[in-house]
Formats: C-alpha cells, sequence, structure tokens
C-alpha cells in the first residue's frame, strides 16, 4: 500500500477531491492548514480592506490517500492535473509506502 499526502492550495481542494475520487481512490482525508514554501509570499488586504499587508502562511489543504500500489500512478497523476496553473504555490505530492495498517473496530489488519 501506498500513502499520498498532497499539499494542494484551498482553492483546488474540490477539483482535487473529484479527480482523486474518479481515479480510484476509495478514501480521502482533507485536513484544511497553512503552510510556508520557498516561494513568494502573497499581498493580502486587511479586515477594512484599507491596511495591505504580506501573508505569513498560504491556505492550503492536505490531502491524504491509502492506496493499492497498483492505483498509484493513476491518482497521482489525477492530484498532479487537477491542481496544476503553472505556476509557484501548485503545491507538492509525498508519497510512503504503508507496511501494515488496521481497522479499529473489527481490528482487522489490512496489508
Amino acid at each position: 500500500m501506498k500513502r499520498i499526502d498532497a499539499l494542494v492550495p484551498s482553492i483546488k481542494r474540490t477539483e482535487v477531491v473529484d479527480k482523486a475520487l474518479k481515479a480510484g481512490a476509495e478514501g480521502i482525508t482533507l485536513v484544511e492548514s497553512r503552510g510556508k514554501g520557498s516561494g513568494e509570499r502573497p499581498m493580502v488586504g486587511g479586515a477594512r480592506g484599507t491596511a495591505r499587508y504580506i501573508a505569513g502562511y498560504n491556505r492550503i489543504d492536505t490531502v491524504t490517500i491509502v492506496c493499492a500500489d497498483s492505483k498509484l500512478d493513476e491518482i497521482v497523476d489525477a492530484i498532479m492535473k487537477a491542481a496544476y496553473t503553472g505556476s509557484s504555490g501548485d503545491g507538492i505530492i509525498f508519497v510512503s509506502t504503508v507496511d501494515t495498517a488496521y481497522k479499529i473496530g473489527t481490528k482487522e489488519k489490512i496489508s
């Protein structure tokens, strides 16, 4: 099994989740988060619209998927296509190996 952690801009959330499910993801965990990468920070307006300042963090979503090895390439490709704009800040995808998982309710081991 593989674990996919995709950090994508929040504005791309719906498209990324929809495309990943269509590509074969059986379940998705989504966490709204904030991050700071190596790129430039965006300029944002203050509460009343009078002040402008550089944002400390970008709004991103962390999409986590655990899938069979055979579905990895298709799901990653779907995420990349959904999140891609061609500019800095499109996100990043981490893939790691899951050795074992357990279903808590049934105590079943999944490997």
